[in-house]
């Protein structure tokens, strides 16, 4: 037989609302020893919550959708920064008697799909382009955007200074002695946080009295493998380059190995900047310079958030934007003469 609330409070010697306060984690008005003893009654008998019921009762479902745009039949966990942000909100919300659905995106009326079909609390948009953001119409549900830039007064963004990052990596190239720089990264127009990496970083490289046609840029994907294959053609498509700026530190460490490939060193032939700080960065073989953005600072801020506008509905806010700074590995050395 399935052990009720009703049978824990007989047990416990307290109300039923207290049994229940308990097993919702709100337990601020029980006494410790109210708490320990009616979790271990609810052990020794087998109590399992009856989580339709209980979502029923509380007109909440607390469920969290995690979404992420994904191509036609491809995986949406290929971004290591997409694992990093899904990881993080999950432990983040478990803690708080949420669940995540993580589902990928193909198309942008699945999103309004997903919110009545899964009767969602709340909704963390992750990697969605601005201009998919600014087109959502969504009402009634928070809804928090990772790393956007959009202008939709339904969607709270919570970023890491992109421009300032930018600026950081030009900065470091330039001081370095580099006149040739290249910009890599997917296309940035209605992009926001590419965009602002390249306004960031081009600001920069031009402050320092750069050539305006010496900062180039090459539009790819951010994969290792479209790393790599920029990296084994840079010295024959592009000689006079000494310093690449990547977007993401996982296309980083691809250009660092198709450079490899192709006969050349790093920093000796090109140096190679980042920008993420994921764990790898510091393994590779030199070390990778780049752009740290505070992942768990920024992934705690983003569940926060939700959970407040869940539980407390403040409704539209301004976007929050995260320091970055530059960490110094290996990867970055004065051009050869």
């Amino acid at each position: 037989m399935t052990a009720r609330l009703s049978d824990i409070a007989d047990e416990a010697g307290v109300s039923r609302m207290t049994v229940s306060n308990v097993m919702n984690g709100k337990s601020a008005r029980v006494s410790p020893a109210t708490v320990e003893r009616v979790l271990a009654i609810a052990g020794r008998l087998g109590y399992v919550p009856n989580i339709p019921a209980r979502s029923l009762a509380a007109n909440s479902s607390h469920i969290v959708a995690a979404l992420v745009p994904v191509g036609e039949n491809n995986s949406l966990l290929v971004s290591p920064h997409t694992v990093a942000v899904v990881g993080g909100m999950e432990t983040h919300l478990r803690h708080r008697g949420y669940h995540v659905l993580l589902r990928g995106i193909e198309h942008e009326d699945q999103v309004a799909q997903t919110i009545r079909g899964w009767s969602l609390d709340g909704v963390v948009l992750v990697e969605f382009p601005d201009a998919q953001v600014d087109r959502l119409r969504i009402d009634g549900v928070p809804v928090v955007a990772i790393d956007s830039y959009s202008s939709n007064p339904r969607a709270i963004g919570v970023r890491s200074d992109d421009h300032r990052g930018g600026w950081l990596a030009g900065a470091r190239l330039a001081d370095a002695g580099h006149r040739h720089v290249l910009f890599a990264g997917p296309p940035y127009q209605g992009m926001g946080v590419v965009g602002q990496r390249w306004a960031g970083f081009r600001a920069a490289c031009l402050d320092t009295g750069l050539d305006p046609r010496d900062v180039v840029t090459e539009e790819v994907l951010t994969t290792f493998e479209e790393g790599r294959r920029l990296g084994l053609r840079l010295r024959r498509d592009r000689p006079e380059v000494t310093a690449v700026f990547a977007t993401a530190d996982h296309l980083a460490v691809g250009i660092m190995a198709g450079i490899a490939e192709a006969g050349g060193s790093v920093p000796g032939d090109v140096s190679v900047i980042g920008f993420d700080d994921l764990d790898f960065a510091a393994y590779t073989t030199p070390g990778l310079t780049t752009v740290a953005q505070n992942m768990p600072a920024k992934v705690a801020e983003a569940s926060r958030i939700i959970l407040d506008e869940i539980e407390h509905g403040q409704g539209p806010r301004e976007p929050v934007a995260l320091d970055v700074r530059l960490v110094e590995r290996g990867s970055v050395a004065p051009p050869r003469p």
